[in-house]
């Protein structure tokens, strides 16, 4: 079996032959690994079993040393956050600048490079494209966070406008992903805080869960699996997820859900993938602790439903030893073939 296979067996529901990862880490962790273990090339060490496809060429337009221009106009400070950034300035500052406003063209084919060679060289990974700030962020960002939420309560109808001009643009790039026969397709967005949703259910209802409706069907309609992440404690979302679409859950924080009730709650109906938490046990946990809660993790996830991940990248503070200790609980488990393509291909 690949690991395209072990994923889909935990799609499924199905029991795996073990829990399969996929997981990555902020590049100021990624310097402390690769400084740790002596490698420039941390690939191999991850062993991830998702591939995600699509470049990113001509989204950021560099600026100057500490800001980023993306392609939507939105002005990103990096000074501190050399990962994602903070948007620091909008093109759409009144509501009027959206009549005017031009999109990037979704049918540039620089945003789909390479897919159909990079899924035909890893034909055992599962692949996914990913919608990055697929509808929330992507509005809040080009219009600044309180401008949305206030518009939400006083300008309703420019806000519905509003997200679907970015639902008609995100459909033009999944349609072309479904083309490539990828295995899924993966939406990026943030609806939650710590204790609840940033905008409340009943907005949320009126206007994130139509959009999402709209972007998720086609994917389901080409018999492909639905991805989507959101962080905060957002749970009160999933039976609406689950209603219109959504197969695999990400982050699952375990800081702010109970991830182990939940995972039994949704069994058959929605898969999950993240729970290991980077906000105490990982950066601030001993190796011990980390191999216990990857071991629970592990155990939770022996049926199917679950995909093995830290609750997002890993970041700058969490110690190369305890990165370690959880990967190598995870190649520890009974029926991993090991990183030997060939033994990979063999087992089962």
């Amino acid at each position: 079996m690949t690991k395209r296979d072990i994923v889909i067996d935990a799609l499924e529901f199905r029991r795996p032959a073990y829990v399969p990862w996929a997981w990555d880490m902020t590049h100021q962790c990624a310097e402390r690994c690769r400084e740790h273990l002596g490698a420039d090339d941390l690939s191999a060490f991850i062993g991830s079993h998702f591939l995600d496809v699509g470049a990113t060429i001509g989204r950021f337009e560099p600026i100057d040393a500490g800001h980023v221009r993306d392609t939507y106009g939105v002005l990103w400070d990096r000074t501190i956050d050399k990962d994602i950034g903070t948007p620091c300035d909008w093109p759409i500052k009144q509501p009027k600048d959206l009549d005017r406003y031009e999109w990037p063209d979704p049918n540039n084919d620089a945003w789909y490079a390479g897919i159909p060679e990079r899924i035909a060289a890893h034909p055992d990974l599962f692949s996914r494209y990913t919608v990055g700030f697929s509808l929330y962020e992507r509005a809040w960002t080009m219009r600044g966070m309180d401008n949305l939420l206030m518009d939400m309560v006083e300008r309703p109808e420019f806000v519905e406008e509003f997200l679907d001009a970015i639902v008609e643009h995100n459909l033009v790039q999944i349609r072309r992903a479904l083309d490539y026969d990828v295995d899924a397709v993966y939406c990026g967005d943030d609806y939650g805080m710590q204790t609840g949703l940033i905008m409340g259910i009943g907005h949320w209802r009126r206007f994130i869960k139509p959009c999402l409706a709209r972007m998720f069907a086609p994917v389901r309609e080409a018999g492909k699996y639905v991805c989507m992440h959101s962080c905060g404690c957002v749970e009160e979302l999933f039976d609406e997820l689950v209603e219109i679409g959504l197969n695999l859950f990400n982050p699952f924080q375990p800081d702010v859900m109970d991830v182990f009730a939940l995972k039994k709650q949704y069994h058959g109906r929605l898969a999950f993938h993240g729970g290991m938490s980077v906000q105490n046990v990982l950066p601030f946990g001993s190796v011990r602790e980390v191999r216990e809660m990857t071991e629970g993790l592990i155990e939770a996830g022996r049926e199917g439903g679950y995909i093995f991940a830290p609750s997002h990248s890993v970041p700058r503070d969490v110690p190369p030893a305890n990165v370690v200790a959880m990967m190598d609980v995870l190649r520890a488990q009974p029926g991993y073939p090991g990183d030997d393509p060939e033994a990979e291909g063999n087992n089962g």
